[in-house]
């Protein structure tokens, strides 16, 4: 039996030998940034924008891709809701001063 890392399978997880795990489904839809206003770009493959999803308003800053010529989306990023970007900008001077402090 070989380890792997991450969580910890049960034994009795699936009701028969023949059951297999339910599939991930793979991300088809690369309106991920369409959708939304590309407020700057950080670096080459960084950005920041703003977007709705779920029906609510996020501030995402992601990593991006190029997969067939189109920028994709990556899974290094951060989603900030409204209240959590609102506790981000609030502290922008600390972060500032710490970044001063630590340079």
């Amino acid at each position: 039996m070989s380890r792997r890392f991450g969580k910890r399978k049960e034994e009795n997880e699936y009701a028969s030998e023949g059951d297999n795990p339910p599939k991930k489904s793979s991300r088809t839809d690369d309106s991920d940034d369409e959708d939304g206003i590309v407020v700057c770009e950080i670096s080459k493959n960084r950005r920041v924008s703003v977007r709705s999803f779920g029906g609510k308003i996020i501030v995402d800053i992601r990593e991006f891709y190029v997969k067939d010529g189109k920028q994709m989306p990556g899974r290094k990023g951060i989603s900030l809701s409204m209240d959590q970007w609102n506790v981000l900008r609030d502290h922008a001077d600390e972060i500032d001063k710490a970044v001063a402090e630590n340079s």
